[in-house]
């Protein structure tokens, strides 16, 4: 396929916010009657979910603390659900298992997930939530657990499976994605909007650009000349604290356990709901009875027959280099943030048997292989979804990403004059304005 010279939609990147950005771009333009999908190009430096998309959990949940992302999340699940067998969805649920610390925070969630509709139910204190874990998982012996958070929607997706089957839903209407471009530069005109992408096959004029590069962001960021670093407005105080980087990068820490993924099943034998656990309880080694930690620690894990045992992961840790650095190839094969080492294996898999007796013992069967990779978080942990030239929209997901297909969605309706409230909280303003979103105890940067 030939780059064309003139497109008046270009999409870079063909992960999940690309791949559903330009579908849902392509119902608008037919439903509108203002174009079709052969006017949207899809531009990808390797392929389809080549990079974070590619490798990511598939986890799809509403957990959150914050009650825009709560709206948001609840607005992907039910595009995940609209059509489960071309997404290869799989809706068993998601559990939030947590310590006294958290109790609170979850019982917000779960009172403000009920006023949007959203089903989920809520068990409290240490004796019933025991009673109702062990109603799934006889061998369940997780400690300090105090409330758990049994959300009935959600669940988990194969990943690339998903993106392949987006992909055909976007072709089938026209978009054109094309593999194996790299962007060099994004031209202006004299008015700041977006003229053309610049690639290292030939440059091709555009209309309106949209970035959803992923980890890559940064880059996309400098080639648009935006703020390298933000000032961040405290709301009580009016006090600006200034110079905050706008790019940290986190280790992600996932891996898969190489076991039959009939391990984890319910009582009953059926696929269970994802598992997460947050708690405070000493950790200690399933390999030699060492305390490996006594701190927050959380974890989460499901079986999952793509990736071939029970994949899952936990909290991630910020990378110990400049991001000017890490965002030359985030994915590439020299970074040493894309395999997990030891350090994760053990305390993952000690953290499982330290949930379920079932896992004692099943550390040699960790696989080595490449998992997880890094994100790039924004200063807040939090996505900025926003149009950052006049005629580019920028999603910069904050590691967010995989669960929210309907971001794509949302961004069409803006491209097409109509955007939505649910992405008005996610806006690049907000740290100049200090409307941040409130913040939870979870050991997670992205709850």
């Amino acid at each position: 396929m030939t780059l064309p010279s003139h497109s008046p939609y270009v999409i870079i990147g063909a992960g999940i916010h690309g791949l559903s950005t330009a579908y849902h771009l392509a119902l608008q333009l037919k439903n509108t009657g203002r174009g079709t999908g052969e006017d949207i190009v899809v531009l990808d430096k390797s392929g389809i979910c080549a990079g974070a998309t590619g490798i990511a959990c598939g986890v799809i949940r509403n957990n959150y603390f914050q009650p825009a992302m709560r709206e948001l999340m609840a607005h992907s699940v039910n595009i995940w659900e609209s059509d489960p067998e071309t997404y290869s969805y799989h809706p068993v649920g998601y559990m939030q298992i947590s310590c006294e610390s958290m109790r609170e925070d979850v019982a917000a969630i779960h009172a403000q997930q009920q006023a949007i509709g959203y089903e989920s139910v809520f068990i409290e204190g240490a004796a019933e939530s025991e009673r109702y874990m062990k109603g799934l998982f006889s061998d369940w012996c997780a400690q300090g657990i105090t409330s758990v958070l049994h959300e009935m929607p959600g669940g988990y997706a194969n990943n690339s499976l998903a993106m392949l089957g987006l992909a055909a839903k976007a072709k089938a209407l026209g978009v054109r994605i094309m593999s194996g471009i790299t962007v060099k530069a994004l031209e202006s005109d004299n008015s700041g909007a977006i003229a053309a992408v610049d690639t290292d096959q030939g440059r091709i004029e555009c209309d309106y650009a949209v970035v959803a590069a992923g980890p890559w962001v940064r880059i996309f960021w400098e080639m648009l000349e935006l703020p390298m670093e933000v000032g961040i407005r405290n709301a009580a105080t009016g006090e600006i604290s200034e110079g905050i980087p706008m790019w940290i990068y986190w280790s992600l820490q996932e891996g898969t356990l190489g076991v039959d993924p009939t391990l984890q099943v319910t009582n009953e034998g059926e696929m269970p709901p994802v598992i997460h656990v947050d708690t405070d309880a000493p950790l200690y080694s399933d390999h030699d009875s060492r305390l490996l930690t006594n701190a927050m620690w959380g974890i989460y894990y499901k079986p999952d027959f793509h990736f071939g045992g029970v994949q899952g992961g936990a909290a991630p840790f910020i990378v110990d280099k400049p991001a000017s650095e890490v965002a030359v190839d985030p994915y590439g094969p020299d970074s040493p943030e894309f395999v997990v080492g030891p350090e994760f294996a053990e305390m993952w898999v000690s953290a499982l048997a330290h949930c379920q007796q079932r896992f004692s013992g099943t550390l040699p069967h960790f696989k080595t292989e490449p998992s997880g990779g890094i994100g790039a978080f924004t200063p807040d942990s939090f996505p900025v979804f926003d149009t950052m030239k006049e005629n580019c929209f920028v999603i910069a997901d904050s590691n967010h990403g995989y669960k929210m297909i309907g971001v794509g969605d949302l961004v069409a309706q803006t491209i097409c004059g109509n955007k939505p409230d649910l992405l008005n909280p996610f806006r690049f303003s907000r740290y100049a304005e200090g409307d941040l979103h409130p913040v939870s105890n979870s050991p997670f940067p992205w709850s």
